[in-house]
């Protein structure tokens, strides 16, 4: 749902605008130098950026699902380091504080969050559970007015600049499965928590993920989301059906980004005396591409509409992002394919997005792991 579309497009013309003049300039830079400048960081800031989504009284915009989808749209056309740096605040780290949280941890929480004060870090995954959630082992075990929390977190996205982590943890070690596990907020600063180092990872330099691990670390009771044990799973799911969107409308933004540069290419280079975009296998791959791109943005619209008329869209979200995303990956190597050697050659932007987008297909629930969903909610569905 559009609130207003003035000043949605108002926003939309100033994030392009940044996007162009600002971000795709600097892309080189990143990759370089595996960070993000301060100056940037800085104007993010500025812009608002890092309270996209928590609500105004927050300090916040408070952006609509509609809303968030059309910004991704813009900020998936530049390195996708930039989203990352600003996209934990806006998604996962905050989100559960948002939606379960009680109003003293939001109070204490979002308006720092939004404000860019401080970037927060989920913190679900682990060595031995990554698609299996619910199996995860790191535990938080009630200690007179407090928890002790012990565990490693693995490929945790914004670890090294984390002021605040959310933490998913067994609370009931009888309980085996989902409903065991209780979510808490615990500051970064707090004694036993060690940053491991920076992961070496395929693409997406500037975006810096990292293992973090809990050794005997005490947090207060006011630390559990809501105040309530036992629900921690059931936070994460709702945090990953909404972020699933933003990945396949990130995915969406950085497919028309490669598809640009690539019909670009094409028509500048020659060969046999003319411009490769007039020969009718390159025009296939860029229709192919075109189609594949309109398909998956009408998806995620769709679903983001629905979200915000309050139904269920855990079907809908699964399928959005398992179809952007992989088809982000065929974009991506039709880009490579079309650029010929010069593909294969890092001056040019569509090596590095070929790197940086296998990873859409892997996070927020693997493609796999988005069939299983579909498939058991059809069933379910049906035996209804």
């Amino acid at each position: 749902m559009i609130r207003d579309q003035e000043t949605l497009q108002i926003l939309l013309d100033a994030i392009r605008s940044f996007v162009n003049e600002v971000l795709i300039p600097r892309e080189e830079e990143v990759a370089e130098t595996d960070e993000i400048p301060a100056d940037i960081a800085s104007q993010m800031r500025d812009m608002g950026l890092f309270g996209l989504t928590i609500p105004e009284a927050f300090g916040g915009l408070g952006v609509t699902m509609e809303e968030e989808v059309n910004i991704a749209f813009e900020l998936g056309r530049t390195s996708p380091a930039f989203r990352s740096f600003i996209g934990t605040n806006n998604g996962i780290g905050s989100i559960g504080i948002l939606l379960d949280g009680t109003d003293d941890q939001k109070a204490t929480y979002l308006p720092r969050l939004a404000s860019g004060e401080i970037l927060s870090a989920f913190c679900l995954t682990e060595p031995d559970s990554g698609s299996d959630a619910a199996s995860l082992r790191t535990t938080a075990v009630k200690d007179g007015d407090g928890y002790l929390i012990n565990g490693t977190k693995r490929y945790i996205t914004n670890a090294p600049h984390a002021g605040i982590f959310t933490v998913m943890a067994r609370t009931n070690p009888e309980i085996k499965g989902a409903k065991g596990i209780s979510a808490f907020i615990v500051d970064a600063t707090t004694p036993g928590i060690t940053i491991g180092k920076r992961d070496k990872k395929m693409g997406q330099k500037g975006a810096h993920t990292a293992d973090v691990i809990f050794d005997n670390v005490r947090v207060p009771a006011s630390a559990l989301i809501g105040e309530q044990e036992g629900v921690g799973f059931k936070t994460a799911m709702k945090v990953l059906d909404k972020g699933r969107l933003h990945i396949a409308a990130i995915a969406v933004g950085a497919a028309e980004r490669i598809l640009d540069d690539s019909l670009r290419f094409a028509m500048e280079r020659r060969q046999f005396g003319r411009a490769i975009a007039d020969f009718q296998l390159i025009q296939g791959m860029l229709a192919d591409s075109k189609a594949e791109i309109y398909a998956a943005k009408c998806m995620v619209l769709d679903a983001a509409r629905k979200r915000d008329d309050g139904q269920n869209v855990g079907t809908e979200a699964s399928c959005a992002k398992m179809f952007a995303t992989e088809m982000c990956s065929r974009v991506a190597d039709r880009g490579v394919q079309i650029h010929g050697g010069a593909g294969y050659i890092s001056e040019y932007a569509v090596e590095r997005f070929y790197r940086d987008v296998r990873l859409f297909r892997l996070y927020e629930g693997t493609t796999q792991i988005q069939q299983v969903i579909i498939s058991r909610n059809m069933i379910r569905e049906a035996q209804a």
